[in-house]
């Protein structure tokens, strides 16, 4: 299991600036967001991604693997607690005054 980071980036989050890299590739059952723009998570059964507000504002998730996404408080849309997503999909997310929502998605289920 490993976590493939790449190109360092300095960002803005909520006034902090934070160093992250623009992609990491997550082949871990746990992992908390770190800044980065873009994460592809592979090479495990399933993962469980936990959004955090305090690093990320803006992250794409692309799922090689079933992968649960939770937010560090409140809800995703005002209304989920968790996202299931499936093998292929990808979704974009977006951290608005501490509460996640989804920007797009290609490949999400509803249920």
């Amino acid at each position: 299991m490993s976590i493939i980071k790449s190109i360092p980036i300095q960002k803005k989050i909520n006034g902090i600036i934070t160093s992250a890299s623009e992609t990491a590739i997550v082949s871990e059952r746990d992992y908390r967001t770190n800044g980065e723009d873009c994460i592809i998570v592979k090479g495990v059964q399933e993962s469980s991604i936990t959004l955090d507000s305090t690093t990320t504002d803006h992250i794409v998730i692309k799922c090689l693997t079933k992968v649960t996404i939770v937010p560090d408080n409140n809800k995703i849309d005002e209304e989920y607690d968790e996202i299931v997503a499936d093998k292929g999909a990808c979704i974009e997310f977006r951290c608005v005054e501490r509460n996640w929502y989804i920007l797009s998605s290609d490949g999400l289920k509803f249920s």
